[in-house]
This record gives C-alpha cells, structure tokens and sequence, in this order.
C-alpha cells in the first residue's frame, strides 16, 4: 500500500512538473519596456559597404558586407525580407531575417544572411511591395523588375522585368488587389524628369486601361489596393483599379506646393501627404478632401510606423511627435536629437514600431533607439561609421512555436 501511494504521489508530482514546465514555455512574459523578440533594424552605411542588423530587444550587432555603399533599404510585404537598392550600380540584393510568422508565433528559419536573389534593372529606384511580391520602377528606362518571395533563396534567380513601352523617367508605381499595376507614363509635356501621366498594365506590360488624365508632373504615390493616389503639381492624382482617374484638390493656399510624398497607413485605413512646403495632411479619396494633420515648413522626417497605425514627425529642431492616425491626435512630442542643419548633406532618418522609434545619426555613427512611451529614455547603439538608411524587419511579436 505504502509503495502505491508513492507512485501515486510520484506520478502527481511528474504532472506538475511538466504543467509548470509547458506554462513557463508559452506564458513567458512580455516586457514592454524592451522591443519584440522577432524585430530587427538593418542599417547601411554612406561610406562603406557594411550593413549593420541590429537586435534591439537585447543590443547585439551583426555585420553583414553588401555589395556597395550608400544603399536604401526596404522591407518586404511578408517583413521578413530587406530589399537592399544600389540605384547607380543597377542592382538589387535581397536579405532574409530568417523569421517567418504564423499568426500567434514566429518561426526561426535561418540565420539572417542575403538571400540569393537579386535585380540587375537599369537605375532601379522605386521601390514598392505588396504581399509577397516586391517591385522596382527602374528609372534608367521605364520598366518594372518584379520578384515573389518564394524565389528568394533560388540560386541564380532575378528579377523578372515587365516592359511597358515607357521612356526612361523618374516613375513610379502601386499594384492592385487584381493584379494590375499602375504605372507612371512620360509623354514629354513637362520638361525634366518627372512624367505626366498614369496608365494600367498587367503582369506582362499590357495596357488594361490608358490614361486619361494629364498633369503638370508627378512625384511620389501610395496605395491600398483599389485606390492609388500620386502625388501631382495639378492635384492629388486619384487611380482606382477600375481605372477610374480624378483629381483630388490641394487645400487653399497651396499655390505651387504639392505633395511629393504620399504614404498609406495600413491598420490606420489612412492616405499622409506630406510637403516639406506645407506639412503634412490627410487625404480622402472618398470624400476627396484634405485636411491637416501638422502644419510646418521646419519637417525632416515624416513616417508611418511598421504596422501603419502611428504617424512619426521629426523637425530639424530636434523635436519629434507620434500622432495617432485613427484621429489624428497628438499623442506625445519631445526634443529627442539635437537640432540639424537644414543644409546637412547627410541627416537623419527615421523608422519606428509601435514601441520604439529608431533615428539614424550619421555625424556620431550611431543609432538611436527611443522610447515610444518615454521619449525621454534614449539608448544610442554603435552601428558603423555613417549610419545613411535603415529598415525594420521581422514581426511585432514575441512568440516562438
């Protein structure tokens, strides 16, 4: 009896055991004055070709070499790729996180390392993603490189290019829910660079719907799928999937300034114009309205977190304040760098999550990590020598399998 009784209290024991063990696994807290697990800063540098990923939950530092300097960095529609863009040397690199997320978790499924594939498009500039796609309007001849994710880690893979008859402009480009892409079409009106016009085309160059609308010149453009906008020196230029094209006005006195930057905030459900003339703005394409969100002429930086919820706004004067996009609310503003010159070659840029926004200092080789609930706890991290451009990856998650 004494010897049933002990397995007994063995076996409970056992049980308890493994039940703590399972709920320490799954339940481990959350620390929300750390970043997410699952997120990781790249940065690139102005001067050499180091590339620096940075793991802000703890502050360890990879370096990677990319092929060249001064490159722009951008994230994947999925967030585990970087798409790393050396416009004068014609080429695209790839990066892979190694993360990939499964709805309540992430999955480690690497080290970060490039991936294979790359884009060899003449001057590839713009750079847009959807999905799992990404996409690069390439300046040097009006073309489109495109490449699935699933390709990513195919040796000798490239970007397939789609020609749609265009000149070489400084373009740009949105791809809709259906598949179709909008296009920007250099007709000549306007003098310099900048085209005139927009068209649709499918995944094979083809115009699905001509454009019918010209302007005075077009720079800058977003999307949400079924609506795009471009930004205009005639207005707001509005492009449904459709191809329905109007004209969405400046506000009253505009006069010449226009909205060379146009970003979408996913999660907020919102269109951000921004010029450095004015400020930055709302914009509704039902109502086909604009309404301000901060008005100055004293902006550096203006960007949409990684989720697309919060508005970040960084003044030359140091100053940055995190608007809220579902209302347009100001939720905090501090002086968190030191104020730049607005003659600076190389300044800072910016990039946030819902927890942290990260600053570039390139004249201290350094990168700012801020906290979004106290902007007055700063942690500075060495990155490389001059810090140029940076891109945030992975998942606001910290969840693993």
């Amino acid at each position: 009896m004494k010897l049933h009784k002990l397995k007994i209290v063995f076996a409970l024991a056992l049980l308890s055991a493994f039940a703590a063990c399972k709920k320490n696994k799954t339940e481990e807290p959350i620390l929300l004055d750390t970043e997410h697990k699952y997120i990781r800063v790249l940065v690139s540098d102005e001067t050499t070709n180091q590339l620096s990923l940075v793991n802000p939950a703890n502050g360890n530092i990879s370096e990677f070499t990319a092929k060249f300097p001064k490159s722009a960095l951008y994230t994947s529609g999925s967030g585990r790729f970087a798409g790393i863009v050396h416009r004068d040397k014609n080429l695209v690199e790839t990066f892979d996180s190694g993360f990939e997320f499964h709805g309540d978790h992430v999955d480690v499924k690497g080290t970060p390392k490039f991936a294979a594939l790359i884009g060899d498009g003449n001057k590839p500039t713009h750079f847009k993603t959807k999905a799992n796609e990404i996409i690069t309007f390439n300046d040097g001849d009006g073309t489109l490189s495109v490449a699935n994710e699933a390709d990513f880690h195919t040796n000798g893979a490239k970007m397939r290019t789609i020609n749609a008859g265009n000149i070489a402009h400084h373009g740009a480009m949105t791809k809709f829910n259906n598949g179709n892409y909008a296009i920007t079409v250099k007709d000549g009106s306007v003098s310099g660079p900048l085209p005139e016009r927009v068209k649709i085309i499918d995944g094979n160059g083809t115009e699905v719907v001509a454009s019918t609308l010209q302007t005075k010149g077009i720079h800058g453009n977003a999307s949400n799928g079924s609506v795009s906008l471009f930004g205009s020196a005639s207005g707001i230029l509005m492009v449904t999937q459709a191809g329905v094209q109007e004209l969405i006005p400046h506000p009253a006195g505009f006069d010449k300034a226009w909205f060379g930057t146009i970003l979408e905030a996913e999660k907020a459900d919102k269109f951000i114009g921004y010029t450095a003339a004015k400020g930055v703005f709302f914009i509704n394409p039902a109502t086909k309205t604009v309404t301000p969100i901060f008005e100055s002429t004293d902006i550096m930086q203006c960007k949409v977190d990684f989720e697309g919820q919060n508005l970040h706004i960084l003044l030359h004067n140091g100053l940055l304040k995190i608007y809220n996009l579902s209302n347009g609310n100001l939720i905090k503003e501090a002086n968190v760098i030191p104020e730049v010159a607005k003659d600076d070659k190389q300044k800072p840029t910016l990039e946030a999550t819902n927890r942290y926004t990260y600053i570039t200092m390139p004249k201290m080789g350094e990168l700012y990590q801020i906290s979004n609930n106290n902007l007055s706890d700063v942690k500075k991290i060495k990155v490389s020598a001059t810090p140029y451009r940076l891109t945030i990856l992975g998942f606001e998650n910290s969840q693993s399998h």
